[in-house]
């Protein structure tokens, strides 16, 4: 995730371009701090999951791109 700056915008955009089928933004706690950063699925063609969570952009990714291989049949 280098091709953007290391802001959390430039890395949603990212993720954004990177995996069109989703919908990708950070979730808000309850307390108004930044929490989960989330995927939810737009295109069945792009993975299984409805709605994925995690705490890190990376572990994000990370499971989009199985969520990719899921949806085509592949197994990672």
């Amino acid at each position: 995730m280098d091709r953007y700056s290391n802001t959390e915008e430039g890395v949603l955009e990212q993720l954004r371009e990177e995996f069109e089928g989703h919908r990708i933004w950070r979730s808000v706690r309850a307390d108004g701090r930044l929490g989960e950063w989330v995927a939810s699925l737009h295109d069945p063609k792009a993975g299984i999951t409805p709605t994925l969570m995690h705490p890190t952009p990376e572990a994000l990714r990370t499971a989009l791109v199985q969520e990719r291989a899921r949806a085509e049949g592949r197994n990672l």
